[in-house]
């Protein structure tokens, strides 16, 4: 059933990118191009995600539980440390220079663009390497 549930979000996630041109990298790009062609379209589409997103919570967490889960998951740090401004700065970075998000760029594989396939790579690429440097730069437990 939570594989189902999955599926069945991921598709709606992906019509309403699809949908909002989103997975299109030139509308993206242009709504950063504030000296040129600037496109707003971005900003409605985030404060629609963040409305619904608003009223989504407020109802989920009147439950007393997740419907597919134990319990809720929710985030309990509320510190902004280092590692989150760059990689928020790096997420940022690339998402001005390629058009894409990777909330936008899974959509957009279906469409058989190559720049699409290179996008997700690099990120898949991107994933691999701040995993591994997680990992070198963790610190590891003494022994007892």
């Amino acid at each position: 059933m939570k594989l189902l549930a999955s599926y069945v979000v991921g598709l709606i996630f992906g019509i309403g990118i699809a949908i909002s041109g989103m997975a299109n990298p030139a509308k993206v790009t242009n709504f950063f191009d504030v000296a040129g062609i600037w496109d707003p379209s971005l900003a409605f589409v985030m404060g629609g995600a963040l409305v619904v997103t608003f009223i989504g919570y407020r109802l989920v967490l009147r439950r007393s539980g997740p419907v597919l889960a134990p319990a809720f998951q929710l985030p309990t740090r509320q510190d902004l440390d280092a590692r989150l401004l760059l990689g928020s700065a790096v997420f940022g970075v690339g998402w001005g220079i390629a058009g894409f998000c990777p909330g936008g760029a899974l959509p957009a594989l279906g469409t058989g663009r190559i720049e699409v396939y290179v996008f997700v790579a690099a990120l898949i690429c991107g994933i691999l390497v701040a995993k591994a440097v997680q990992g070198w730069t963790s610190p590891r437990p003494t022994p007892a």
